[in-house]
């Protein structure tokens, strides 16, 4: 039995995440027992270390989301919070991106931006790369990568340098977004020595450049990307992450760093028991981003955001990816509410069926320029071929050399267009929406249901951040009464609280 405290008392005494919790006990053989928990706050969970490295007090991450989706109010609402946000470039126009990183620079806080890797668009990558150096943007989110790249080598080492005590200084930061060990390793390893060669001849870095850089990791962090939304190998966090982790620890071993290699974890994390999981298997940071989607900062529609506040787990799919289409890559979309999946892999089908458009019988054209592009696929070329001359002329060239790649240009052209119409809301456009959404949005919708949380128009960024360290650190705390075999009351919930509750509570 319980003495000192009540059942009702364990709950609130949890709470007080910033208060020791003392409970005397009489066990079965009936000895006394004196049951502690310590004080666990929000910002004692994750690596502190790496915390203080980048300049925020909370171990979260908000990752990029394609289209300037996470936003550049959501950038600046997360560091505010003494959180870190990545501002989402993958697929904006080049002036786009430097508009973004023009707003976000004034405000002196941390922030990231989004580097994706672009096999189809090489020269775009590269500009993006460029435009960082120039920029003097010190963090770079890498995702989306099957191999290291001269851009990202080039972003890494810039700047590199020795500080008056010998060490080796590489200002520009990489944290680096997998879901494969053979990836992770590429990160953790240095820049691979041909594209230092290439750098040097270029007259990018120094002969003493070049072998500072070989004694770096391309990124000392590596954000473990489980079960997600957009690219995502679909890959279980509780067996990716410890195998990442192991890895870090070999890599660190083997090339002798005189840094730390960490691994955070990003997919499938929207509940308090997801991030405390995530802290407990040893994670350097918690890094989320669907359930950034739905709140208000984030740069897609209302509507797109009413409907991920109705998905469920099993309202989540996977589809062609426009980036990487001819390579028949997937991102995992919503399914509920539109049929974008259904209609993108019909033009995957189509496209590894024929040569080109020509070959595609009659009924079939017609029926893809009524249903999908409601326009003549003549007119969706004119268009496509001039936002590539713009865009990376070689691509319009290679067209009209190759039909099939006309073809996929065309059909990129809607899954293009997917992601923007939902992105705007255009409401002639709603059944073609392409939204990128993992399951760890209908967990969200599951813990939130009943609460202010549960409607749209109350998410915001940091309160659930908040919400979901708040939840982690007294999860944490309850487990540690369970270890000690004092059991939790029947009605123990971790429920969402405004702001206001949770300052309360840390104080």
């Amino acid at each position: 039995m319980i003495h000192i405290v009540t059942d009702h008392n364990i709950t609130e005494a949890l709470r007080k995440l910033s208060h020791p919790v003392h409970i005397s006990s009489v066990g079965p053989d009936n000895q006394s027992h004196a049951v502690y928990v310590p004080p666990l706050m929000p910002d004692q969970l994750g690596d502190r270390e790496f915390c203080r490295e980048v300049g925020i007090r909370y171990p979260y991450l908000g990752g990029s989301m394609a289209k300037g989706i996470s936003s550049v109010a959501m950038a600046e609402e997360l560091g505010r919070s003494g959180m870190l946000g990545f501002f989402g470039a993958a697929g904006l126009r080049f002036s786009a991106v430097e508009a973004a990183v023009d707003k976000l620079s004034v405000f002196g806080f941390p922030c990231g931006f989004n580097l994706i890797h672009s096999p189809h668009e090489p020269d775009l990558e590269a500009a993006l790369a460029e435009l960082y150096i120039h920029k003097n943007v010190r963090l770079v989110e890498a995702s989306a990568f099957l191999a290291l790249t001269l851009p990202l080598v080039r972003y890494r080492t810039h700047g590199i340098h020795r500080a008056a005590d010998g060490t080796i200084i590489a200002p520009n930061r990489i944290i680096a977004k997998v879901s494969r060990e053979e990836l992770a390793e590429k990160f953790f390893s240095p820049p691979p020595e041909k594209f230092l060669r290439q750098l040097l001849d270029e007259g990018a870095i120094t002969a003493e450049q070049a072998e500072w850089a070989a004694r770096i990791p391309m990124a000392q962090e590596v954000t473990a990307e489980a079960d997600s939304g957009g690219h995502t190998d679909n890959r279980p966090a509780i067996a990716l992450f410890p195998t990442i982790a192991s890895l870090a620890g070999r890599m660190e071993q083997k090339f002798g760093y005189a840094v730390k290699l960490r691994v955070g974890l990003a997919g499938g994390i929207a509940t308090p028991a997801a991030a405390a999981a995530a802290f407990a298997m040893g994670a350097a940071y918690i890094m989320t981003g669907s359930v950034n989607q739905a709140c208000v900062e984030s740069g897609t529609s209302d509507v797109v955001r009413r409907l991920l506040a109705e998905t469920r787990q099993a309202d989540v799919i996977m589809a062609p990816a426009a980036d990487m289409f001819e390579m028949g890559v997937s991102v995992q979309v919503l399914k509920r509410g539109t049929m974008f999946p259904m209609r993108a892999a019909k033009l995957y089908d189509m496209y590894r069926s024929h040569d080109g458009l020509e070959s595609i019988p009659g009924p079939e054209r017609d029926k893809l320029e009524k249903t999908l592009f409601l326009a003549p696929i003549a007119d969706i070329w004119r268009d496509t071929r001039a936002f590539f001359l713009q865009r990376d002329p070689c691509q319009v060239e290679r067209a009209e050399r190759d039909p099939k790649h006309l073809m996929a240009l065309v059909f990129r052209w809607y899954l293009g267009q997917a992601a923007h119409w939902a992105k705007d809301g255009t409401s002639t456009r709603t059944m073609d929406y392409q939204v990128w959404c993992g399951p760890a949005m209908g967990a969200f919708n599951e813990w939130t249901a009943g609460s202010f949380l549960a409607t749209p128009e109350q998410r915001r960024v940091a309160t659930v951040a908040r919400n979901l360290l708040f939840g982690a650190a007294l999860l944490t705390r309850a487990n540690i009464l369970r270890y000690q075999d004092i059991k939790l009351p029947a009605d123990f919930r971790i429920e969402p609280l405004e702001d206001i509750h949770i300052k309360e509570y840390l104080t």
